[in-house]
């Protein structure tokens, strides 16, 4: 596979994410496939914004761990990733403001300023000075060039992007391309082979749109939020197609009143839907128990983020699994499910109405930050249109001569016989108390045992044929291998890269996604990692809660771990090494590497000294009184380059021991 990577930096409100997306969107539109992965902060300007775009001939299901462009739209940004770009590749800048430190670049790695005033000179007689925005445009032009991915496309896109805003700016920006474009071909060699262009178009979406789109194809016609990152955007894209959808979408004031919103309208007959993050979801907990024990089919949709309390509101992580399996006190049917791609998000939503109108139930989905706000390239016949909508058991009449309608009558199957409201002769109470068949009420002056007892029964017997119903999941790889991973949600992207590579190497690995939680597939899993001969769990959270689940429901436990929990995503060359040192017997390093100290460096000296320092050298020394080793870093002033003092950080710790500035 043909392949390359290209990194965007720069600060909020710089224009990254629309640079990144018009990129994308011209390497979808030639058949090339695209993985964008965000590293934002929660503010709207300033900080650090970091963009890779992972761009290949063939799928591609992560963001990697290589980078071969550089797009520097701060000073900031090409300290921080210069040093990244890998032999081959290129570094590109406005030389107007910025300069590179040659010290900061590997070998065999071009430098491409960019004097952006000379090149764009006749375009600004026309059109008037250049937005400092517009720098943006300048670099994907050189981009285009360097990656061989030429300007038919590119100009059909800005075409696309800022018809409505005229010809004229049109105009600007396609003349901005092609000045950029003319002086990357004359002052830098290409960073990729020519491509082999299919021209089918891809679509570049997010998990959360994929939510949305099939919360739609669905028939879902109520839709509930309170805005909270990282599932805001489904908000966004119900109130934005509410119209031509017909989706009812209310915001409410808080994540109770949007519980039970999605629950009245799920009463009412609609297929209703409500969606939040981990701290919204502690809001919503009594709520869904309220829903089991009515039984009343809602979709709720979990997308995880940095915790606990506010914790990380921009960064991944799958943390929440806990949390949402002991939602509410007591025991009720319901179905926990984890998508693990775009892909796979549309048709698990699809699916999730479809289960909780067949069996009277919530359901939760389980996303995380990865997977719904990173963009990736879909195929097409991804988002089908042939959508089969089971609505379940939904009494249309009730004639007198049939006796007593019974919203809880005791079945074989656990399900009860459902009537909307208005449906002749089927009144009901719907409440939060216990209830026999007919819902009266067995919590007070009628309690009975004997009610309790079936009631619970035929509820619960539900969860034998919802588990029947659900797929159960697979092994793959080679039967054989040395060594499984197991892992769940967006973690299976990299891992299945990372089960390519150890198998490349001579590794003999293959590995198993848990995608439906609860009710879960002991059976199956237990048969699949009793014949595995290293198990090893690869999660995104502090107390790997998947293999911990995992070894509550069928006593197997895993053999090693493997954690990330800093808000970013793993990557495969990480995992892959991290699974050779546990096959070699190697404890896990948590050392600050010289990286981590370069950025513990800079996130001090941000913070307490703003930014005027930089680190330029680091090296290790002996605890010398401070109770640890200790990375020694030397300072240079950001501008002048002159000696700007020296750090201590602890190597077991670390803690920032010591900043000493220079003396005046």
């Amino acid at each position: 596979m043909q392949e390359v990577t290209i990194g965007i930096a720069g600060a909020a409100g710089d224009g990254l994410d629309k640079s990144g997306d018009t990129l994308a969107k011209i390497c979808g539109r030639l058949g090339l496939h695209v993985y964008a992965y965000n590293s934002y902060q929660s503010i709207i300007r300033g900080g650090h914004i970091w963009l890779k775009l992972r761009i290949g001939d063939q799928k591609v299901y992560n963001h990697g761990d290589k980078l071969t462009a550089l797009i520097a739209l701060n000073q900031d940004s090409l300290e921080r990733h210069a040093s990244e770009v890998d032999e081959g590749g290129v570094i590109i800048f406005n030389s107007d403001k910025l300069k590179c430190d040659p010290s900061l670049v590997r070998k065999g790695v071009q430098i491409l300023p960019i004097p952006i005033n000379e090149i764009t000179a006749e375009i600004v007689k026309t059109h008037g000075a250049l937005a400092p925005i517009m720098q943006n445009t300048v670099a994907l032009g050189a981009v285009l060039k360097l990656a061989n991915l030429g300007l038919e496309k590119a100009n059909a896109v800005v075409s696309d992007t800022f018809a409505y805003k005229g010809d004229k700016v049109v105009d600007l920006n396609t003349s901005i391309l092609k000045c950029s474009y003319d002086y990357a071909a004359s002052h830098a060699k290409p960073i990729t082979k020519e491509w082999k262009f299919t021209n089918k178009a891809h679509p570049f979406t997010t998990g959360n749109e994929a939510i949305a789109l099939g919360a739609y194809a669905a028939g879902c016609k109520f839709y509930s939020a309170y805005p909270m990152t990282p599932a805001s955007t489904i908000l966004h894209w119900m109130c934005a197609h509410s119209q031509e959808t017909g989706i009812v979408v209310k915001q409410g004031e808080d994540e109770l009143a949007v519980m039970n919103m999605t629950i009245g309208a799920g009463i009412a007959g609609a297929r209703s839907m409500c969606a939040t993050s981990g701290g919204g979801f502690a809001l919503m907990t009594e709520a869904i128990g309220m829903a089991g024990i009515m039984e009343i089919p809602i979709v709720c949709v979990e997308v995880q983020r940095g915790g606990p309390s506010t914790g990380l509101p921009t960064k991944t992580e799958q943390a929440d699994l806990f949390q949402v399996y002991g939602a509410s006190q007591g025991e009720y049917p319901r179905l926990l499910v984890a998508p693990y791609d775009v892909a796979d998000a549309y048709q698990t939503t699809i699916d999730a109405f479809n289960y909780a109108d067949r069996y009277q139930m919530p359901v939760t989905i389980l996303s995380d930050l990865l997977l719904s706000e990173h963009h990736e390239t879909v195929e097409k016949e991804a988002f089908h249109t042939n959508v089969k909508i089971d609505r379940g058991e939904i009494v249309s009449s009730w004639p007198e001569n049939k006796g007593k309608y019974k919203r809880f009558a005791f079945t074989e199957s656990g399900i009860s016989p459902r009537a909307l409201p208005g449906t002749a002769n089927t009144l009901y109470v719907s409440a939060t108390d216990e209830h026999d068949e007919e819902s009266i009420l067995v919590s007070d002056m009628f309690t009975a045992p004997p009610i309790r007892r079936k009631i619970m029964e035929k509820r619960m017997r539900k969860m034998d044929l919802l588990l029947k119903d659900l797929p159960a999941p697979k092994l793959e790889g080679p039967q054989d291998a040395d060594v499984t991973l197991v892992c769940w949600g967006s973690t299976v992207g990299v891992v299945r890269e990372a089960v390519d590579q150890l198998n490349a190497t001579g590794v003999k690995a293959n590995y198993i996604c848990i995608k439906y939680i609860y009710p879960f597939h002991a059976k199956e899993v237990t048969e699949i990692l009793s014949k595995a001969k290293k198990k090893i769990s690869v999660e995104v959270n502090f107390t790997s809660q998947m293999a911990r689940y995992i070894r509550s429901e069928t006593g197997i436990a895993m053999d090693a771990h493997i954690n990330r929990y800093d808000g970013e995503p793993i990557e495969p060359k990480e995992l892959t090494e991290r699974v050779k040192e546990i096959l070699a017997g190697k404890p896990r390093n948590l050392d600050v590497s010289e990286a981590e100290a370069k950025e513990l460096a800079y996130h001090y000296l941000r913070t307490h000294n703003g930014e005027k320092l930089r680190p330029i050298k680091l090296l290790k020394e002996s605890p010398n009184g401070f109770g640890e080793p200790t990375w020694a870093i030397e300072l240079a002033e950001r501008v002048s380059g002159k000696p700007g003092g020296k750090m201590k950080i602890g190597i077991k710790t670390g803690a920032t021991h010591k900043f000493e500035p220079a003396s005046e």
